[in-house]
């Protein structure tokens, strides 16, 4: 099938740009839809969930949209789920800001802290160290750069997979003021804390990547 074939739903919880992210999955050829309806988001190619803000608000509004639910089932039955910003930062087991700690989706371990760095939020384009073989980096020069603007990351990767029949995960990292993980790929989970939709060339063939596994 085509990448024109595949559909694609971008889950409106009420957090992230959500207008953004169609715009770039459509100009890379997926078949987009914004909608937060539970059986649209289960029977998508791929699911993408945004993300913008606080982690807490994030995940209160997510929850209440079943969000939480829709993740977990897609990932148990191995369909795809892309996480964007803090999108991707609910994913890990909690966050903790300003004292607050608030329990994420847990799909991995790790705590979103705040970043320790001379001048926050980091804001703007970075570099990206990813691993070799991974799919989601496929045909992205070392050197390009994607945009970031977060306060807030995961600073400890702590998933450690001791069966060899399990694939490990893949992880991206990015440095400002102390390095943190800038993307996860897993199976059928990937997630970045850059916006590749905002990201230029070198986000849409991230996005081109993804929608290649659908």
């Amino acid at each position: 099938m085509s990448a024109s074939g595949k559909r694609v739903v971008v889950f409106d919880y009420g957090f992230g740009n959500v207008r953004s992210a169609e715009r770039a999955l459509a100009r890379v050829g997926a078949d987009v839809e914004i909608t937060r309806d539970y059986d649209r988001a289960m029977n998508a190619d791929g699911l993408l969930v945004p993300g913008v803000g606080a982690f807490a608000a994030c995940m209160r509004g997510l929850k209440e949209a079943r969000g939480d639910w829709i993740v977990g089932r897609r990932l148990s039955g191995g369909r795809p789920v892309m996480g964007i910003c803090v999108g991707m930062q609910i994913l890990f087991a909690r966050g903790i800001e300003h004292g607050v700690e608030t329990e994420g989706l847990d799909e991995w371990p790790g705590t979103v802290e705040p970043l320790k760095a001379d001048i926050v939020p980091h804001m703007g384009w970075n570099t990206v160290d990813a691993p070799e073989g991974t799919q989601l980096f496929a045909g992205v020069e070392p050197d390009a750069r994607f945009y970031f603007v977060h306060s807030y990351g995961v600073q400890d990767w702590s998933l450690e997979v001791h069966n060899q029949a399990i694939r490990a995960p893949k992880v991206a990292w990015t440095t400002h003021g102390t390095p943190f993980v800038a993307a996860v790929e897993n199976g059928a989970l990937w997630a970045t804390q850059f916006h590749p939709e905002k990201s230029g060339d070198a986000g849409a063939q991230l996005l081109t990547n993804w929608i290649g596994t659908l």
